[in-house]
């Protein structure tokens, strides 16, 4: 299956803002982030088609995953 990813802020560093990504049916936002080497502490806010979205969640064709870091400043 294809999914659309986007990524903001720090996770953008080596890997892009937006990438087509194929993945196995039944996979999860988790099997993205590791597919990314991406650690789960570097995850602040993890949307799936712009809702609140959680690791476990089985994505389906044509999902978009939007992955945010912690932000820091102030």
């Amino acid at each position: 299956m294809e999914i659309k990813v986007r990524l903001f802020a720090t996770l953008r560093e080596n890997r892009g803002k937006e990438l087509q990504l194929s993945l196995q049916d039944k996979a999860t936002p988790e099997d993205v982030i590791n597919k990314l080497e991406i650690a789960k502490a570097d995850v602040a806010i993890l949307l799936v088609n712009g809702k609140d979205g959680n690791y476990t969640r089985e994505l389906n064709e044509g999902d978009v995953v939007s992955i945010f870091p912690p932000v820091g400043g102030g």
